[in-house]
């Protein structure tokens, strides 16, 4: 099981420490650095600074929204940033949900997900096959464009630059189970939000058998601390916003997907704490048990024994959110 570092987005600015932590995981081995973005800072900025002020780690987004751009664009995005950095480019997608793509993007959330992102990865694909003009006739994502508004002037292009690799690695966040098989089909790998090292199979219904080469890269947040209480508050604060705050409480895929871990009751009740603005109490009002089932948290020995169940599923790389480089050598000690 590789390791990888996961930074997120920025909060009210960039954070002084992510170039030490990224460029610390590079020396202690760690396969991969992530970056992500919500409504502030952008995945591929932060992550572009990032491969130039390291040499070996490969760099991913966990997650680039398909929102944010045209299918082209995140296929220039990436083909761009596997050119400078020699080939160390992991593009990680997500389709977000209606809150976040209709009033931050102010496009309109796709009536059928499954096939937005289909078309969306098909055409990123295609970028970097680079086999031919990019061609789809698609709904969500034509090329070129037909719809009634445009010129019908459009003409199939296939990307000026050649892409360094053919097969950079796509990978998608996906949430509910058709998403999850659609993502086994079409995607080089998943990048799971929430993963329970001993209820994994129940929550996602997996087959038995992935496809091969296939990378399953959840994220934890891991702490080194002696008072396990205080050290899971980080991961409730996570929680609370991601179950209340971001989506809307009629379709928001986290707190669904916190249901369907036994949680449904507690998700409605924090989105209903966080809907009236009472956040501190909804991110208390997080389950003890649901926080420290996902994470990574307490005295070395107790991590040890918990990174050890991580190790008999199917994931190939722990995505870990960590505070400090302590917490970093010790998981990156005792997953040799």
């Amino acid at each position: 099981m590789r390791l990888g570092l996961a930074l997120g987005y920025w909060g009210r600015g960039p954070s002084p420490a992510h170039l030490a932590l990224a460029r610390e995981a590079e020396e202690l081995g760690y396969d991969s650095v992530w970056t992500a973005e919500a409504w502030g800072s952008d995945a591929f900025t932060a992550l572009t600074w990032i491969a130039a002020h390291t040499s070996r780690i490969r760099l991913g987004t966990a997650v680039a929204q398909m929102a944010a751009r045209t299918p082209t664009a995140t296929a220039m995005h990436a083909l761009t940033l596997d050119h400078l950095s020699g080939g160390r480019m992991i593009l990680g997608l997500g389709l977000s949900g209606p809150q976040v793509v209709e009033g931050w993007y102010g496009r309109p959330f796709p009536r059928s997900p499954l096939t937005a992102t289909r078309e969306y990865v098909d055409v990123v694909k295609q970028v970097l096959r680079r086999e031919g003009p990019v061609a789809l006739d698609g709904r969500y994502h034509p090329h070129p464009y037909s719809g009634a508004d445009g010129t019908g002037l459009g003409k199939p292009l296939k990307p000026i630059t050649h892409p360094l690799r053919a097969d950079l690695p796509v990978l998608l966040g996906a949430e509910g189970p058709k998403n999850i098989a659609q993502t086994l089909r079409i995607a080089d790998g998943w990048l799971p939000l929430y993963w329970s090292p001993t209820r994994w199979a129940e929550v996602y219904a997996l087959p038995d058998a992935l496809p091969d080469n296939f990378t399953v890269a959840p994220m934890v947040r891991a702490q080194v601390c002696e008072d396990v209480a205080a050290g899971l508050l980080p991961v409730k604060a996570m929680l609370g916003f991601y179950i209340g705050g971001m989506g809307h409480a009629a379709r928001n895929f986290h707190a669904d997907l916190m249901g369907r871990m036994g949680y449904e009751a507690e998700a409605r009740h924090i989105q209903e704490l966080f809907a009236a603005g009472r956040r501190e109490e909804a991110v208390l009002a997080v389950p003890d048990a649901f926080a420290d089932e996902i994470s990574l948290v307490g005295p070395r020995e107790r991590i040890a024994e918990r990174l050890a169940e991580w190790r008999k599923g199917p994931v190939t790389d722990l995505l870990v959110t960590a505070p400090d480089p302590e917490t970093l050598r010790t998981l990156a000690e005792l997953n040799t």
